[in-house]
């Protein structure tokens, strides 16, 4: 499809006047007017649309970025419809556009729901590809050794697997999405998809069917490409190193959600090696050895030593959770003697993989992947002692480790992925938009564009087109004790319970750390059996995050208490939900080292990184939270904000102003009246 496609499928105005600007050549603003108008084909075709002027101007400006191959930057209100503003012109005019969403969830619905509508109204006539990561395809090969070699270790591995096989005899694309009776998050999953470690490649015999490569080839051909920030930067960073494409090449590039795209493009611009890495090699050299060289090597002694050396290095930290940068581990520490074993034993066993390696092309692989994570630990080991260096502008790194109760890993990030962002914009021209309900604070697109590296591209904002003064509060209690006090949690809980009362449960508690979660769940279920109460409550981390929402959306009154994962990405129509209740600002901990470096670097340039850093980025994620209230003009409700921060510090007046615009109160009384009003007099 090239970028003025649109042949019969639109009919066009006649040429503008000269001080009108086209969307491109031959289209126009009154096209975009007339779709999206009475009467135009969306109204015509989608059930229950409604013209919106704020959703009009944005498409307008799409077309405009496509059509000039300029970068934009949209932020649009919740409720605006930024998903067919951005799809109309992208359908129509975008040429190749790959359109790159939050999550697989959100990258699910465009494309099962959202581009088939919009394309059904417009009879338009291109083709559409869903892309994902390799971990989200079943490969044959990996499934075939699990069936053979019997791994599992449970009764549900077994229910599982034999479930996964069936599937495989009926399913055109592989895509796990599709077998909705083995849960995401099943350990199963591992055993049966491959890595970019373990993928045979064309070596696998199997190549020809490979569900990964066959999307791959669908994406190559198709207009639309459907992926999420995650395979898109991931493909970016392969380029980095000089790997093929992944993604085809385009002339519209969309991100939805592009607020996650700075942590998103850190994650995948930085380089983590992980024990847990190491030990999974280890069980693979083990059953590769037994299975193809049994003679060659007494295989359990040659990766016993390479085992204990990755956890002697976990246990360098004796605590169960660890965050530091690398200058912050004492020198007499046994981290860095540690360090030096694994890179000793892990060469030891390439050696003898290297003897073996014609015996397999599995033994192979081992070896290949074995050097390349020992690359790794000598790359992290390198950088430290480079560290002290002054590096060139846009290469700093921060080094640093984290540690969980089984794993190490040792990170390298980029202090600023702006350098390497813009590195990738520099080539092919083409349009780029960014679009999220939350880029700004305060109408000032600053923080965004600096993380970004967007300077000189135009940025807009339209509002949305809910009422919120009249659907909504916004309530700050009395009266609460400093968010680091230890008995923090209880007392938000004490605030809590008459407003959760008064809303018949209906209620979200976000939560900003999984301790402050796991006490609310704790009182909450006792406060509701001692006082009688027939809320149902719902936990994070008791059930995955959709059978989560769906129960809560069919219970009606429930209670649901989360932390990050639930502050974005959910919509609830509707009564289910009444109440979003905020525990804390959400200020990153001040113990992240990559945080710690980035507000180092500011101050070395005269900026104050509360200000321009942290501050900004809390707000971002709080009208995130904020923004899971009001989902429709006939939704009604409260949002109640615990920290006392919002009214006792200075910059608290900067967080009000970039909230909806709801009344606001700090009484409980009115809170209770607007729920009894609610009651009394349903919101038309």
């Amino acid at each position: 499809m090239s970028p003025a496609s649109s042949l019969p499928i639109v009919t066009l105005t006649e040429a503008p006047p000269d001080d009108s600007v086209p969307a491109t050549a031959g289209i126009h603003d009154a096209d975009v007017d007339r779709l999206f108008g009475d009467g135009g084909a969306l109204s015509q075709a989608v059930r229950g649309f409604r013209s919106r002027t704020a959703q009009t101007e944005m498409a307008k400006a799409i077309a405009n970025a496509i059509a000039g191959q300029h970068t934009l930057i949209a932020e649009a209100g919740t409720g605006t419809g930024k998903t067919f503003a951005y799809l109309v012109p992208a359908l129509l005019w975008g040429g190749k556009v790959i359109v790159s969403t939050g999550t697989k969830n959100l990258q699910d619905q465009l494309y099962s729901r959202d581009i088939p509508t919009v394309r059904k109204a417009l009879n338009a006539p291109v083709s559409v590809a869903l892309l994902k990561g390799r971990s989200n395809y079943v490969c044959h090969f990996h499934l075939e050794r699990t069936l053979q070699n019997g791994r599992m270790t449970s009764r549900d591995d077994v229910g599982n697997l034999r479930e996964i096989s069936r599937f495989m005899k009926t399913t055109m694309t592989g895509d796990k999405a599709e077998l909705s009776r083995v849960p995401e998050n099943a350990l199963i999953w591992n055993l049966v998809t491959s890595t970019r470690d373990t993928c045979m490649g064309a070596e696998c015999q199997y190549y020809q069917d490979c569900f990964v490569m066959k999307a791959r080839k669908e994406a190559q051909q198709a207009d639309i490409v459907v992926v999420n920030h995650h395979l898109f930067f991931a493909d970016v960073a392969l380029k980095e190193t000089g790997m093929a494409e992944l993604l085809p090449s385009a002339n519209t590039i969309i991100f939805d959600e592009a607020h996650q795209l700075p942590e998103t493009a850190t994650l995948f611009f930085g380089d983590t090696i992980s024990t847990s890495q190491i030990l999974e090699l280890c069980r693979d050299v083990l059953a590769e050895g037994l299975s193809h060289a049994r003679d060659g090597a007494d295989w359990a002694r040659v990766v016993a030593p390479v085992e204990r050396a990755a956890r002697d290095l976990r246990l360098a930290f004796p605590q169960d959770v660890v965050r530091l940068a690398v200058n912050q581990i004492a020198p007499s520490s046994a981290f860095f003697p540690a360090l030096v074993t694994l890179q000793t034993e892990l060469q030891g066993m390439v050696d003898v993989l290297a003897k073996q390696a014609e015996r397999a092309e599995t033994i192979e692989q081992c070896r290949v992947r074995a050097i390349e994570l020992g690359n790794q630990l000598d790359a992290w080991d390198a950088a430290t002692d480079a560290s002290a260096a002054v590096p060139e502008a846009g290469q700093e790194k921060v080094l640093w480790v984290e540690a969980f109760s089984t794993s190490l890993q040792l990170h390298q990030t980029p202090l600023s992925i702006a350098p390497i962002f813009n590195k990738q914009r520099e080539g092919t021209p083409r349009a780029w938009i960014f679009t999220s309900a939350t880029l700004a604070v305060k109408n000032d697109f600053n923080h965004f564009n600096s993380q970004m590296g967007l300077w000189d591209v135009t940025a807009k904002s339209w509002p949305s087109p809910f009422d919120y003064e009249q659907q909504g509060l916004l309530y700050v209690p009395h009266n609460l004790p400093q968010p680091n006090s230890p008995d923090y949690t209880d007392a938000v809980i004490d605030a809590a319970l008459p407003v959760i009362e008064a809303a018949g449960g209906r209620t979200f508690l976000l939560c900003t750390t999984i301790r402050a979660v796991n006490r609310a769940a704790e009182r909450l279920r006792a406060e509701f059996a001692q006082r009688n109460l027939p809320f149902p409550l719902m936990v994070q981390g008791e059930a995955g995050r959709t059978e989560l929402l769906d129960r809560f959306r069919a219970a009606g009154n429930a209670v649901l208490i989360g932390s990050q994962s639930f502050w974005e990405g959910v919509d609830v129509r509707g009564d289910a939900l009444s109440l979003v209740i905020i525990d804390k600002l959400p200020f990153s901990p001040p113990d992240d080292p990559v945080l710690a470096a980035r507000i180092g670097a500011l101050e070395r340039k005269g900026l104050n990184g509360f200000v321009h850093h942290q501050l900004p980025e809390a707000i971002i994620n709080l009208k995130q939270g904020a923004g899971r209230l009001i989902r429709d003009e006939s939704d009604r409700g409260v949002l109640m904000l615990c920290d006392p921060r919002l009214i006792s510090k200075p910059y608290g007046k900067r967080i009000w102003q970039s909230m909806p615009s709801f009344k606001r109160t700090r009484e409980l009384d009115a809170v209770l009246a607007f729920f009894a009003a609610g009651s009394a007099h349903p919101a038309a």
